[in-house]
């Protein structure tokens, strides 16, 4: 059992579970019928993306400095009270259940999963 960090819209894995796309918006130009069908996610779920400030600013971020500035803020959203519940809730899960978290960015690295991915790590989830 672990938790998949993937780039929604790709190819699903096989026993990738429930796709969560914890992105700001749906995907444009796709029906919502279409999201989970196209590979996209099965459940929305924006409260763990970056709020639409920290959005501009990650896809501004062109310096190694400007994207640590991004991910210090990124975390400190989700040091709040709701976030933090649910990334323990998910890290827990993890631990029983096969499920995947996502966004569409091409390059994790320069993608709030990324950062997702160490939050749940610092919270012992299993991470495929």
């Amino acid at each position: 059992m672990a938790v998949r960090i993937v780039r929604l819209g790709s190819s699903r894995h096989p026993g990738e579970g429930v796709r969560i796309g914890t992105v700001r918006r749906p995907p444009r130009g796709v029906r919502k019928e279409r999201y989970a069908a196209d590979d996209w996610y099965d459940v929305w779920y924006p409260e763990l993306s970056p709020s639409p400030e920290l959005v501009s600013r990650a896809q501004a971020a062109l310096t190694e400095s400007e994207w640590k500035a991004f991910s210090r803020a990124f975390r400190a959203e989700m040091s709040e009270p709701a976030a933090r519940h649910t990334l323990d809730l998910l890290a827990t899960l993890s631990n029983k259940a096969d499920f995947s978290i996502g966004c569409y960015c091409e390059d994790e690295a320069r993608c709030h999963r990324s950062i997702l991915r160490s939050l749940l790590a610092e919270r012992g989830a299993a991470i495929e």
